[in-house]
């Protein structure tokens, strides 16, 4: 299990901004903080390089493993984690190694999450192949889970190699830190649940509702008989779009029409009730995608936390 504050019903956590606009790194360190200070649980940062509009327009994210480190330095109590690592944009064995660095500075805080990847503009911005992505990712996350668990490697595969390949130092915890999925795909859940602590849903795979979590559910809950593991062992997060006043739309990479789904809004008794409704759902924890991601924002939902922990 994802931690999250003893009696809480759901874990809760924030994701930090990203492409909204251009966020410094003197913001970003103070949203952290002052999530960790109003009791989130944990705190989360998309791996992406570049995105690309329709319009024309560009935008780039701040590199995620440099700053997942920095908020790993900045923070003392939260879980951090990428949501979610795209195998595709470090060789498996760096991305071993940076997940056990950013574990280590953070005191065994890390949840790594993993992906396949999904824009094309950034494949090709960085010369990567769009093509077999879920092979792909299948072969990288072979290696990545087995040097984080057993400390060593000798593969040859159709894309990858790490021959005779050590993860030293060992990470923080024995094992290695938990690995989350970030995915629904029949082969990527079949790759990946043997192994994965937790799986993860973005709100557009939701419906941005408790509603649309059960089939996802019974996805899971599949994959996991398939692979003789106890489903309820699967720890389960969906992402969660949440506006405050002051919001206008989050601007996000994927702009497509499956992403124009109803904001989570209200009171926070009304967002309180909300997010009961996930837990009831078998949602462990989630990570508010929130609209405008600022300090100011992050304050404003103090009082839901606070209605959760009353009950």
């Amino acid at each position: 299990m994802i931690p999250r504050k003893p009696g809480r019903p759901i874990g809760v956590g924030i994701q930090l901004p990203e492409v909204e606009r251009e966020v410094r790194w003197p913001e970003l360190r103070a949203i952290a903080r002052l999530a960790e200070e109003a009791g989130f649980d944990s705190i989360w940062f998309g791996d992406h390089l570049l995105y690309r509009f329709a319009s024309g327009e560009t935008r780039g994210p701040w590199e995620a493993w440099t700053t997942l480190a920095g908020l790993a330095e900045a923070t003392s109590r939260v879980t951090l984690g990428p949501l979610v690592a795209a195998t595709a944009f470090h060789s498996p064995f760096m991305l071993a190694k940076q997940a056990a660095t950013v574990d280590e500075i953070s005191g065994g805080r890390l949840v790594l999450g993993l992906g396949a990847g999904w824009n094309a503009t950034e494949f090709a911005a960085l010369g990567q192949p769009f093509d077999k992505r879920i092979a792909r990712f299948e072969e990288a996350f072979t290696i990545v889970r087995t040097l984080l668990a057993h400390g060593s490697i000798d593969f040859t595969g159709e894309f990858y190699e790490a021959r005779d390949a050590e993860l030293l130092p060992r990470p923080t915890r024995p094992g290695g830190p938990p690995l989350l999925i970030g995915s629904s795909g029949t082969r990527m859940l079949a790759a990946t649940i043997p192994y994965v602590d937790a799986w993860n849903a973005w709100y557009a795979d939701t419906g941005n509702s408790p509603a649309g979590v059960a089939r996802l559910r019974a996805i899971v809950d599949a994959a996991a008989a398939g692979a003789g593991r106890n489903p309820a062992a699967i720890e389960r997060t969906v992402a969660v779009q949440v506006q405050v006043p002051g919001g206008a739309g989050r601007i996000m990479g994927d702009t497509s029409e499956r992403m124009d789904v109803p904001p989570l809004t209200g009171t926070a008794e009304e967002m309180a009730e909300e997010l009961r409704a996930y837990a009831a759902a078998g949602i462990g924890h989630v990570q508010l995608v929130v609209d405008p991601i600022t300090e100011a924002s992050v304050a404003a939902l103090v009082p839901v936390l606070e209605l959760l922990d009353r009950g």
